[in-house]
């Protein structure tokens, strides 16, 4: 096993210090920081990117070749942060303590810690991980004329408060399948430059919503639906998934039962709480939004889209896009700017 020391006094020393001990290559561009990694110790990368207001985002989408230890020292470099892990597993535990903690796919973890504090991070051989962690520097984020954490509940009020670092903290979170997609659209952002750095700020505060949202109802005692455990979760959001790729499809309650294996009111309950719809209510919100998206971008008229998405009847397509958006798809397609085509 590697143990590895970091030590920082900012955030981009955990990426300096992590090039000295398993290699790679720093790159910079718009702002990010990014240790390449493609050696006997490791494959992938460690990206920083900063915001303002003491918000950062660390990306670690990486596989170690040997069982690594990272130990993070509290040092004045000590935020709040919020993680969720995309990919892979991982073992957590605080310095003082023997025992470490398994943080699963798609688990949540939030956590700060006391001055000269340690936090040891565990990554096992050969487990690719894809873990997205927004830390929060809370003497600068407090300095932001929006930041309102008066409004949080007690106890992440007071985290938020402890600028002094006087209080360790630790919330293990349980399965979020719901911030699964949102970190991969950040993860995923193709745009450049500033444009760039603007969409994943955005993309940063609102997962750091969700995460917060999250801690709230588990605080709350509110928990996974009693009638399904996390495997079952994780098939039905497969079939989630699937049905955003391909919306247009024939789907119903029979088939998609058979090819999870999960009974009706099984799958019912599952995406009550993963999309907080019914199956039908979660076919018709997609295909209805793939309808607004095609008649905005695409010189497709009405009867083209409605059939493009699945939907065989014309004047129903109206009455549940008028309920959804509030303007019918005529009126919606005259306020939309004509496309442009460019030869």
């Amino acid at each position: 096993m590697t143990e590895i020391a970091i030590s920082a006094e900012k955030t981009k020393d955990i990426i300096d210090q992590l090039q000295t001990n398993i290699g790679g290559e720093i790159l910079e561009r718009w702002g990010e920081c990014t240790l390449v990694v493609d050696n006997e110790k490791a494959k992938g990368t460690v990206k920083i990117i900063p915001f303002d207001w003491g918000v950062n985002l660390m990306i670690y989408d990486i596989e170690f070749y040997n069982d690594v230890v990272i130990k993070f020292k509290a040092t004045e470099f000590n935020p709040v942060r919020f993680i969720y892990n995309l990919q892979g597993e991982f073992l957590h535990r605080f310095g003082i303590q023997s025992k470490e903690t398994l943080i699963e796919q798609f688990q949540t973890l939030i956590y700060t810690n006391k001055a000269d504090g340690f936090n040891c991070f565990h990554f096992k051989k050969g487990v690719k991980i894809e873990t997205n962690i927004i830390q929060i520097v809370r003497k600068d984020f407090l300095n932001k004329r929006t930041t309102k954490v008066s409004t949080l509940n007690q106890q992440l009020h007071e985290v938020f408060v402890d600028t002094a670092h006087e209080n360790r903290f630790l919330h293990h979170g349980t399965l979020n399948l719901k911030m699964a997609d949102h970190v991969k659209k950040l993860h995923n952002t193709k745009t450049k430059g500033m444009l760039r750095i603007l969409k994943m700020e955005a993309k940063v505060y609102e997962i750091l919503s969700l995460h917060i949202q999250q801690y709230n109802k588990q605080s709350k005692g509110v928990e996974l639906p009693t009638s399904l455990v996390k495997s079952e979760l994780k098939r039905i959001r497969k079939i989630g998934e699937k049905i955003l790729k391909n919306p247009s499809k024939s789907y119903n309650l029979e088939d998609l039962s058979a090819e999870t294996g999960l009974s009706q009111a099984k799958l019912q309950d599952g995406f009550k709480f993963l999309y907080t719809r019914t199956v039908t209510e979660f076919i018709r919100h997609v295909r209805l939004e793939q309808a607004r998206d095609l008649l905005k971008t695409t010189d497709l008229n009405i009867s083209q889209v409605v059939y493009s998405i699945g939907f065989t009847s014309r004047s129903y397509f109206s009455k549940i896009f008028k309920e959804k958006f509030e303007v019918s798809p005529n009126e919606f397609k005259m306020q939309t700017p004509s496309k442009v085509k460019v030869s």
